[in-house]
């Protein structure tokens, strides 16, 4: 009998379809909240009136709106954030856009808890990769300024206490996490969604089907996390080209975000990623490739490395695609070509003069450690980074 045990995240609801300023408006009151902190992307803030339907909705109850954050968070957006928002002296942070704000907002109520004011205070909270691939991780009280989030991508980051930052000094993006950096609610909004360029939302969305692809290839998983990831893929695969065909698709886009979730539950749950996952964080952190990109590359390639040792796994990926008798990279690829995202590292942006860099900073991420195909130093990646190439 295999054993494993699933993390159940102190969340309190996911709400489906809800316009985002009654949403918010909503749970703000079951909170009990007074002062409210906003974090938003730039576009939305400036670009649509949706910060001002909340602000309207909220009226005095808001006591700032930051909406600096840059891709893949560096340290300097968070310290910028956690000045901002002490002024306030906020009781409830609410993330509005993708997944850059999402984790500023939640590495945010840990700044805001442990009165961290800058970058180099950071390097007491993050989990540390250590050189025979154990992970340590600090031991800090967690943040208690709750924290809601209404996605706009479809990355899925959202549901899980972890956080990314980057460090522009090491180019290294750096883990946090901590159950207390749950977030209390979700909004999922299809029709928020609408402003979100093409490419993103349809990238972001493979970044999701990454999490469930490489939940089926684990040799750790169990049956429910299986159960939820094939799930995923039936949604996101269908959902996915679904918008591509019609973006004001609003129940294709509600699809997706249902699907993106049932991605994450086994990340949420405790499970493992692999190496997709690890070259993505080192391609987002040292290369500044956007996030959804960097699994359009990886992701046919890390199936394929991993297919013999976790064939039989892989095969729940087929069925999930309805063509059981195919590969899973193959079909994966398909897919990804289909809705017109790139395929290698040549089209976002790297040569073969940074495979050895890049390999480096993929074996300190935390999952290169547990991928299913052992890697047991940087030289091994180079043959897996040169097919991607």
């Amino acid at each position: 009998m295999n054993r494993s045990t699933v993390e159940l995240p102190d969340m309190r609801r996911v709400r489906i379809g809800e316009a985002l300023a009654d949403a918010i408006d909503n749970e703000s009151q079951i909170l009990g909240a007074n002062r409210i902190f906003i974090v938003s992307s730039s576009t939305l803030n400036n670009k649509t009136d949706e910060i001002e339907k909340v602000k309207k909705a909220l009226g005095s109850r808001v006591v700032g709106v930051f909406d600096a954050v840059r891709p893949h968070v560096p340290r300097e957006d968070v310290i910028s954030a956690a000045h901002a928002a002490k002024e306030g002296g906020p009781d409830l942070l609410v993330s509005i856009g993708g997944g850059s704000a999402a984790d500023l907002t939640k590495i945010l109520s840990l700044a805001l808890e442990h009165e961290i004011r800058s970058t180099d205070e950071m390097d007491n909270y993050h989990l540390i990769v250590n050189s025979d691939r154990s992970v340590t991780s600090p031991s800090f009280a967690g943040p208690t300024i709750p924290v809601v989030i209404a996605p706009t991508t479809l990355a899925g980051g959202e549901f899980n206490p972890m956080s990314g930052s980057t460090d522009d000094v090491t180019n290294v993006k750096h883990a946090y996490t901590h159950p207390g950096m749950t977030p209390k609610a979700i909004i999922l909004d299809p029709a928020l969604t609408l402003y979100t360029p093409e490419w993103l939302w349809l990238s972001t969305g493979v970044r999701a089907l990454d999490h469930a692809f490489e939940t089926l290839g684990s040799l750790e998983s169990n049956g429910y996390f299986d159960g939820m990831a094939m799930n995923a893929i039936r949604m996101l695969s269908e959902g996915l080209q679904r918008v591509k065909a019609d973006p004001a698709d609003l129940e294709a886009r509600q699809m997706c975000q249902v699907g993106a979730w049932s991605s994450m539950v086994s990340i949420v749950g405790g499970l493992n990623m692999g190496i997709s996952h690890a070259v993505g964080h080192a391609l987002g952190g040292a290369f500044k490739v956007p996030h959804g990109y960097t699994s359009c590359v990886m992701a046919p390639f890390a199936l394929s490395f991993n297919e013999v040792v976790n064939a039989d796994r892989q095969s729940l990926i087929s069925e999930a695609f309805g063509a059981p008798k195919e590969p899973a990279h193959e079909l994966a690829d398909s897919l990804i070509r289909e809705l017109g995202m790139p395929r290698s590292l040549t089209e976002v942006g790297l040569s073969s003069g940074d495979l050895a860099s890049l390999a480096e900073y993929t074996f300190k991420d935390i999952y290169c450690g547990t991928n299913p195909n052992p890697i047991a130093n940087p030289e091994e990646l180079i043959p897996l980074l040169q097919r991607a190439l």
